[in-house]
């Protein structure tokens, strides 16, 4: 019996050994691991969609050669991996980081594009999938209005760059829903008899989106508005202003071709 506890012991020793040198073997192949293997191995993760061992592998890339081009792309690489994962706010702090340490880089429009989407919360297929999902104009606005500014960052400083079209798509979008939203604020005080404000957020709406659809049930707000605090000369300008545009509209006035007051300039290029 004691032969056998004693060969059993042998035998575990001799495994644990073996596996010890394994494991041994791996630490010492990592010893020697340079730049281009970390970051090998760290793509293969990412590729994968394995994003947080992505993101891991990254780190150790950085943290072994902090300089050099893989270490550059394993920024880059990092936000996009967060960004994945859905981790948007240490997303934009890769990014930060990387606009920051490299303003000049050749993929700078890349990280101005990216830092957009991870402002706006939204998976690349936003554009698609736009009319099926939560009405952006019901969301805080202040992301979408961070995101329009980089997106228009991106357009302004790299006019050529091959995510300029689908950042200006994404732009369009995003005024839409920023006049929807002031248009959802301003039909609430409506609502709530707070008239003056109402017709603030209306009037934000016509000189901060001129182009936007919106700016219709502007008008309407404003006239209404306008109406209830018994301010007749603004109402009729408004209403002057709304059957111009939209002479079909129910609170316009047949009849009235011109504009007065501060209106006037709404009429063209509508």
């Amino acid at each position: 019996m004691k032969r056998s506890v004693t060969a059993a012991l042998l035998l575990a020793l001799t495994v644990t050994a073996g596996g010890c040198g394994w494991l041994d073997r791996k630490l010492d192949e990592k010893r020697n691991w340079q730049a281009a293997d970390y970051y090998r191995q760290a793509k293969e993760e990412l590729d994968s969609g394995n994003w947080l061992a992505a993101v891991k592998v990254y780190g150790e890339l950085e943290s072994k050669f902090p300089f050099g081009r893989y270490a550059q792309q394993a920024q880059l690489d990092t936000a996009y991996a967060y960004y994945k994962e859905g981790e948007t706010a240490q997303s934009i702090t890769a990014l930060d980081r990387f606009i920051k340490a490299y303003p000049n880089h050749r993929n700078l429009d890349y990280a101005l594009y990216l830092k957009a989407l991870a402002n706006f919360k939204e998976d690349l297929g936003f554009l698609q999938t736009l009319a099926g999902r939560q009405d952006l104009a019901d969301r805080d606005p202040k992301a979408a209005r961070e995101s329009f500014d980089m997106f228009k960052e991106l357009v302004t400083r790299f006019p050529e760059s091959r995510y300029a079209p689908d950042s200006r798509a994404r732009m369009d979008a995003l005024v839409d829903a920023l006049a929807r939203h002031e248009l959802h604020v301003a039909q609430y005080y409506l609502r709530r008899g707070a008239w003056m404000a109402a017709v603030n957020r209306a009037q934000e709406v016509m000189v901060r989106f001129p182009d936007s659809p919106s700016r219709r049930g502007a008008l309407e707000i404003m006239v209404e508005g306008y109406d209830r605090m018994g301010l007749d000369r603004l109402r009729d300008d408004a209403r002057k202003v709304l059957a111009l545009n939209y002479p079909q509209d129910r609170l316009s006035q047949a009849g009235q071709n011109r504009t007065s007051g501060w209106f006037g300039w709404l009429r063209w290029p509508w």
